[in-house]
């Protein structure tokens, strides 16, 4: 059947090499093997097969809407009864999904060669995000849960790598690890239920999965443990509480790699989820759970945004809060809801982080309370803010809008905590992103913003473009897929999403700046600041707690090893020595003795096997 579909979807198994092909082309460059032109042709190179990626993918999409969804086999490996296959789901969402991971990646490289212009290693990051990108669109076009994780594997590689791509830095190297030691720790979870679920269900593709759904009989205790594992690789992956401390600590990173980082990663990361929520249904604890995380994580990453100085970090937890919405959308089994707030956050975030990577760019600063003054001197970011503050906060008509508007009017009825929790998620928000724009652009000009210019084109471009888009993301969702087409609700519904939007708005206007910024010498509300400005002390947490007892057990197996293990061996080896020094005095030297010792030897061991045997 494969045979008789399009040539574009027949290939589509060349989509993920682009990427892994565009890392592979920049490796002389990134080794330093060709210097003579400098690095710049990786990343010409890499820029090319992105764009052959989002061609291809357009293509695979109008395919799709003529014929239908599609499942795509290609065999790979055969060896007796074993039989591995690589599977693609061609469904109109997943293909979004892979737009959105591809175009992106293409306005991240074009912006990239503006950001890191006199970049040493320019090479070196393109090799890497090419490696990102590869693995990001295997993840949204795999069937299989075993090849999903795989992918999964090489994104926490890759995020390791960008991460880290300044490693001269201190501080970076310490980013890099824990970002990579706090992934691993959802990912090995993740796998323990993956080989759990392989023995239950015989297949780990997710559409024979579905159909053993419906028979499995699971005990309350497996079916349990099963739906925390499946949960815990998303919510490393998404930055959920408890899990979300690299995400800000991955701001060490360019921002270029922080655009998709904040943009498509998380999403990747709910997309598996959302392939795996029909499992979920095993475990009303495993729900429970979600719906624990994602209200945490929406509210708690708000609070902590709001608080925060630095420029990238304050956005980092706003993503934490927004994966919360999806995380809450998943775990009541609304997957149009989750995919819609997953694109229109996407798109705006990107934009947001486009923005903000424009600022450090021209001030070398991400230090708010240095910053000011930028909206005159820096009008396509300032506008590029602004559009990407409205995709974000409900204004209408673009996407947060319908997501939060519907979301409340779905959670209202049965949920309506829940919907509250939507509504102090956007009031935050928007209250965060109306204080940094006034302290950024609108306040007075600061010694590093008064010589500020507009960023250089190839900054400019992606950034135009993606407001462009986020301005008529609405139109491009619904083009995309009617089953996501824009929903009606109540006009309740949406007084309360544009009234919780004004009261974040109005707040943000109101507050003075400079009392904002100092601590309060009133203790409670210094006490206050405190707490959101270290993220509820989470980190401080950790260390008395989890990293302690690991440390603790540490010193105790080392102590162990050194005080019974060493001490056993040195014994039995000062003993060897001693039995030896006897030995050698009844060497005599004369080989019929020896002969005789060996002879009565065997004659012992042969008699003493008669006697076994008899």
């Amino acid at each position: 059947m494969a045979h008789s579909l399009p040539l574009p979807i027949q290939l589509v198994w060349l989509i993920p090499l682009y990427g892994f092909s565009g890392m592979v082309l920049s490796l002389p460059w990134a080794s330093g093997w060709i210097k003579r032109n400098g690095p710049r042709p990786a990343a010409y190179l890499n820029l090319l097969l992105t764009l052959v990626a989002v061609l291809h993918g357009s293509l695979i999409i109008r395919e799709v809407l003529a014929l239908g969804p599609q499942h795509l086999e290609i065999p790979w490996f055969q060896a007796g009864d074993l039989d591995l296959l690589i599977g693609f789901d061609l469904s109109l969402t997943n293909l979004a999904a892979l737009e959105l991971v591809t175009f992106m990646s293409l306005l991240c490289q074009v912006f990239a060669l503006g950001y890191l212009d006199k970049e040493w290693s320019l090479a070196r990051f393109y090799a890497l995000v090419g490696f990102f990108e590869g693995a990001m669109a295997g993840v949204v076009l795999s069937s299989n849960l075993f090849m999903s994780y795989f992918l999964l594997e090489m994104l926490t590689l890759s995020t390791y790598l960008l991460v880290g791509f300044w490693y001269a830095q201190p501080l970076v190297v310490t980013a890099a690890r824990d970002a990579f030691l706090t992934k691993r720790v959802g990912d090995v979870l993740l796998l323990m239920a993956l080989v759990a679920l392989s023995s239950w269900a015989g297949s780990l593709e997710f559409s024979d999965l579905y159909r053993w759904i419906d028979t499995a009989q699971l005990a309350p205790l497996p079916a349990t443990l099963l739906g925390l594992g499946l949960i815990a690789g998303p919510m490393g992956k998404c930055a959920q509480f408890p899990m979300h401390l690299w995400l800000d600590e991955a701001m060490e990173g360019p921002n270029p790699a922080s655009i998709l980082r904040n943009s498509a990663v998380v999403t990747c990361g709910a997309l598996v989820l959302l392939k795996l929520m029909p499992l979920l249904r095993l475990s009303p604890v495993a729900i429970d759970v979600l719906l624990v995380v994602g209200t945490i994580s929406a509210l708690g990453g708000a609070l902590v945004a709001i608080a925060q100085v630095d420029l990238k970090r304050t956005f980092s937890y706003g993503t934490t809060s927004y994966l919360g919405l999806v995380f809450l959308a998943i775990a009541l089994q609304k997957p149009l809801l989750a995919l819609l707030l997953l694109f229109a956050h996407g798109l705006a975030k990107a934009l947001l982080f486009m923005s903000v990577g424009s600022v450090i760019a021209t001030t070398n600063c991400q230090d708010l309370t240095e910053l000011g003054g930028l909206g005159s001197r820096m009008p396509a970011t300032t506008t590029a803010y602004l559009v990407a503050a409205a995709g974000l906060t409900g204004l209408f008509p673009l996407g947060c809008f319908w997501c939060f508007g519907w979301m409340v009017d779905t959670f209202r009825a049965g949920h309506p905590m829940l919907a509250g929790v939507v509504l102090l998620t956007n009031t935050l928000t928007a209250f965060n992103l109306v204080r940094v724009f006034r302290k950024v652009f609108l306040d007075k000009p600061h010694p590093k913003t008064r010589r500020s210019p507009e960023v250089n084109w190839l900054m400019a471009l992606p950034m135009v473009s993606l407001a462009v888009l986020v301005l008529l993301s609405p139109l491009v969702i619904e083009r995309i897929d009617p089953f996501l087409a824009i929903p009606s609700f109540s006009t309740s519904s949406t007084m309360l999403v544009v009234g919780s939007g004004l009261v974040g708005v109005l707040t943000g206007c109101l507050v003075q700046l400079d009392a904002f910024w100092s601590r309060s010498l009133f203790r409670p509300l210094g006490m206050l600041q405190d707490l959101l400005a270290y993220d509820f002390y989470t980190e401080r947490i950790y260390k008395a707690t989890i990293v302690a007892f690991v440390a603790g057990l540490a010193r105790l197996t080392n102590s162990v090893d050194r005080v019974l293990v060493n001490g056993l061996v040195n014994r039995i080896g000062s003993a060897s020595l001693a039995s030896a020094e006897g030995l050698k005095l009844g060497v005599s030297g004369q080989l019929q003795s020896y002969v005789l010792t060996l002879v009565a030897a065997i004659i012992m061991l042969l008699a003493s096997l008669a006697w076994l045997k008899g």
